[in-house]
């Protein structure tokens, strides 16, 4: 068993200062640690070189974000697990053990997620996965833990091994050989979401994502792109409408994509009101890109549904979290009705 972990890198010396050493610590005769290197600017290459050269590095030619890197960079790396590690997370101890031995144990199970805690206030869960991802019926992605701003403080109520929808590209257990038979991450969403388009296009094969909670690390968050930014916005919205289409069953796309163009104007009507213009703008672009590349991104489609072997998917809300949140006051996972879930 040979597990390779991974952390994608660019212009982030700072953040393997801080939280390298402590995955060397935490790591050391479980894996193999590798550095992808998304052709940095700062000296990042050259402090690795000089500091940790039993580290792995892997120098990509280009950024081309966080799909192309980890696709170019886990092309060349043979293992039996990967685990994708954002540069900006604290790993803890024997935080490898458990998801791993989830993924050895169960041949249906093919990625898992750790508890994902923020590195600022330990006692409360993080933005990007906390204690494991859902989408609704209209493809709005949120997790036990966090939904939409409202953040949890973990008092054991998620301590359960329990199967999820997605699991976060922070902190990502996979078996290697069904990431390379799914092809990897979809190369044309650049940053933010491909874990769960990756992760639906794996539920439609059959396969289980599961959360475990005895692993745990801590996520400093916004390392690369801040939350709070225009861009961040734009890539969420754009790949969350190109992942719905490409995966979403056809019986209901039509639909759901008008009721989505509702929602997300909404969305941006209410940063126009907060004066938000940047982020106005943004969602306005993502559409507009969206409906500019429809027929690229339909062909993708037909190229997923032409494999689906499991078209009724589990761990998907079929309620619309938006209405919860806002118009019913529902801001933990919690008070969402079990009943309502797949």
């Amino acid at each position: 068993m040979q597990v390779a972990v991974v952390i994608l890198n660019w212009n982030g010396k700072k953040f393997l200062e801080q939280f390298l050493p402590l995955v060397v610590a935490h790591t050391a005769n479980q894996a193999d640690i590798y550095v992808a290197d998304n052709a940095s600017n700062d000296d990042s290459v050259e402090y690795l070189k000089k500091n940790y050269p039993d580290v792995h590095l892997i120098q990509n030619p280009l950024n081309g974000g966080f799909a192309v890197g980890y696709n170019m960079a886990l092309s060349q790396i043979k293992a039996d697990y990967y685990v994708l590690l954002n540069s900006d997370v604290e790993v803890t101890a024997d935080w490898i053990k458990g998801p791993v031995a989830m993924l050895k144990s169960r041949t249906d199970v093919v990625a898992v997620q750790p508890k994902i805690k923020s590195f600022f206030e330990p006692q409360m869960f993080e933005y990007a996965g906390a204690a494991g991802g859902y989408i609704d019926v209209y493809g709005y992605p949120f997790c036990r833990g966090r939904i939409f701003d409202t953040i949890e403080k973990d008092e054991g109520q998620y301590n359960d091994e329990k199967e999820i929808f997605w699991a976060t590209g922070a902190c990502l257990f996979i078996k290697a050989s069904v990431f390379h038979e799914m092809g990897g991450f979809d190369e044309d969403l650049f940053s933010h979401q491909e874990e769960i388009d990756l992760c639906w296009r794996m539920k439609l094969k059959g396969y289980k994502i599961m959360y475990c909670p005895n692993s745990e690390v801590l996520h400093y968050g916004g390392g690369m792109l801040p939350k709070s930014n225009p861009f961040k916005t734009y890539l969420n919205f754009r790949n969350n409408l190109i992942i719905l289409c490409k995966n979403h069953p056809a019986r209901a796309l039509r639909k759901m994509v008008f009721q989505r163009m509702i929602l997300d104007g909404l969305a941006a009507f209410r940063f126009l009101l907060k004066g938000d213009f940047g982020d106005f703008w943004a969602i306005t672009k993502a559409h507009a890109h969206f409906y500019r590349t429809m027929k690229k991104t339909w062909a993708k489609r037909k190229k997923v549904q032409a494999t689906v072997t499991n078209p009724e998917v589990s761990a998907i809300y079929r309620r619309s979290i938006v209405r919860k949140y806002f118009l019913q006051g529902k801001r933990v996972f919690s008070e969402l009705d079990t009943r309502d879930f797949y």
